[in-house]
């Protein structure tokens, strides 16, 4: 063992989670420095500067396998573990709860909590993106909108390959706001419309917000801003690797995210529970999902094996909403009436859908706060990964197709 401020090259790989030849290969591209170890056997390193390579993210050995047969990577920003998950160490959901998603967004951007941070649209950026969505079919849908203002805001930036923190940062506190204004208003504007969710708000539902109805939205904005390496952000990461700017990284993830499996969930989770209010009770509705074999919208995350904590924390704020009672209600039906032959548990697809039912929001609306929330964890974790080294996640294709020489086909 050497002393506590120089590390063996064991020791250094343990604290990296790599192997002792990925520490030199650190070594040769400049991201670690070594000085012989006393008597000229081995190389020794600096503690400090060990755990400062490790902070930024360093990816475990490129190609290797979690317990589960899946890429790892070394992550600051969220960990899931035991029903609860925690955004730099700090409880999600008691961050969620205390502070605005401004605040939790910049807390898991930086790991500092700024105090009214100052989120702004500037008005050649969301000009160029209400060009760009006003000019889209009569039916595109709120995803198809988010995906062409971030293209418009892109073009209209060029500064956009600065991949400087600073201007990064930059960049994710005036993109967020900028695809919230190119939506389409639906509702009338109201005081103190600063705060992101209240900016939301009107482009979800004609009804009028009160503080209980935009705490709501305002939570479940937070909640939602990371989730370790969900199939959006491993697309994040990937094109952050290529050193794609965040407009680019932003967009491979709303990419990724419309998947019916990924952020749509909650649109299908929403009919589920219009057709329960509709038919009265959810023992009909349930069946017809089983008798066609398929899943029950809004149950079981395969990283909870108890009840999604997103879906607990804004299933306790619609208790306390007179309007969401009925939604709420049919909720409860549909967990109790699948509760006779699973134990899935509510999922944070179905927290959402309560809120977007009981509002009179489309059925889009809970994949609309999801793309908008989770921008933020897209653009934290694209920080990392411009910090890594480029173009590190290059997999081997196993090929399977017929051998070669073939003859050139007629």
């Amino acid at each position: 063992m050497t002393d506590q401020a120089r590390l063996t090259t064991r020791e250094a790989a343990e604290r990296l989670g790599v192997k002792p030849e990925t520490v030199y290969a650190y070594v040769s591209r400049r991201q670690l420095s070594s000085e012989r170890a006393p008597g000229g056997r081995g190389s020794t390193f600096d503690a400090k500067e060990v755990d400062a390579l490790a902070r930024r993210g360093g990816r475990r050995e490129p190609g290797t396998a979690g317990a589960g047969g899946e890429l790892t990577f070394r992550t600051a920003l969220t960990l899931i573990d035991k029903d609860r998950y925690y955004f730099r160490g700090v409880d999600a959901v008691e961050l969620a709860t205390a502070y605005g998603f401004e605040e939790v967004a910049e807390w898991v951007w930086t790991g500092q909590l700024t105090h009214d941070p100052r989120f702004t649209a500037p008005p050649r950026f969301l000009d160029a993106a209400r060009l760009a969505v006003g000019a889209l079919p009569a039916h595109s849908g709120a995803m198809d909108r988010l995906r062409a203002a971030a293209v418009a805001v892109s073009a209209a930036d060029p500064l956009r390959f600065d991949l400087d923190p600073a201007a990064v940062l930059g960049c994710g506190r005036m993109l967020i706001p900028t695809l919230v204004g190119a939506l389409p208003t639906v509702g009338a504007e109201h005081r103190g419309e600063g705060r992101l969710a209240r900016q939301l708000w009107r482009r979800l539902t004609p009804l009028a917000p009160d503080e209980q109805s935009i705490r709501l939205l305002d939570t479940a904005l937070a909640l939602l801003i990371d989730h370790d390496l969900a199939a959006s952000t491993l697309a994040v990461r990937v094109a952050a690797s290529a050193r794609a700017h965040p407009y680019a990284v932003v967009s491979a993830g709303l990419g990724a995210l419309e998947g019916p499996l990924h952020g749509a969930a909650s649109g299908l989770a929403h009919r589920t529970l219009a057709e329960v209010l509709e038919r009265g009770g959810a023992a009909p509705v349930v069946a017809d999902h089983l008798r066609s074999g398929r899943r029950v919208p809004g149950l079981g995350h395969r990283l909870y094996p108890g009840e999604d904590p997103r879906a607990q924390a804004l299933f306790a704020l619609l208790d306390a909403i007179p309007e969401a009672r009925d939604a709420l209600a049919a909720a409860r039906d549909v967990i109790d009436t699948t509760a006779r032959h699973t134990t899935l548990h509510a999922n944070v697809d179905l927290a959402l859908a309560v809120m977007s039912v009981a509002f009179k929001m489309p059925a889009e609306a809970g994949e609309t706060v999801f793309a908008v929330a989770r921008t933020a964890g897209w653009i934290a974790h694209a920080l990392e990964e411009y910090a890594e080294r480029p173009l590190r996640m290059r997999p081997s294709g196993h090929y399977i197709g017929p051998r070669p020489p073939r003859p050139l086909p007629v």
